[in-house]
């Protein structure tokens, strides 16, 4: 039998009810272990710079307050200890400017937010199939 790797993972969302419902999508989901969830990318960048077990991949939303995804990528990306974990990028809109950023930065994702629960089940598998690809 062929074992399911699994992953940790920190969402970046400020909004409760897309926290509530990305969460219960995770860990509904075999693939990851453990699910930790900030609300903006100052939290999110906090975290990882006092973490003693890193996550495996980020995934942040873009529009939040006190600092956005985007910022947060971009500090992110210019600390060598944090820089290769592989993040993925969520956003209510298809955003060229975001889209493009994003790209620049290395994102392995960009992903637009699901109006239905059922195709936030999506976004774990989307996740990991990029993961797998890259092994």
């Amino acid at each position: 039998m062929t074992e399911v790797k699994t992953f940790h993972i920190v969402i970046a969302e400020d909004d409760f009810d897309d926290a509530d419902i990305v969460q219960q999508s995770f860990e509904s989901n075999g693939n990851f272990a453990k699910i930790e969830l900030v609300k903006n990318g100052q939290e999110l960048l906090d975290l990882l710079r006092s973490c003693t077990d890193c996550p495996d991949v980020i995934l942040t939303d873009i529009n939040m307050p006190i600092m956005n995804g985007i910022e947060a990528l971009k500090e992110l990306y210019n600390d060598p200890q944090l820089k290769p974990i592989p993040c993925f990028v969520y956003s209510t809109s298809i955003n060229p400017t975001y889209e493009a950023q994003c790209k620049e930065l290395g994102v392995k994702g960009f992903l637009i937010k699901p109006y239905s629960f059922e195709e936030f089940d999506n976004i774990p598998n989307r996740i990991v199939e990029v993961l797998s690809a890259e092994e």
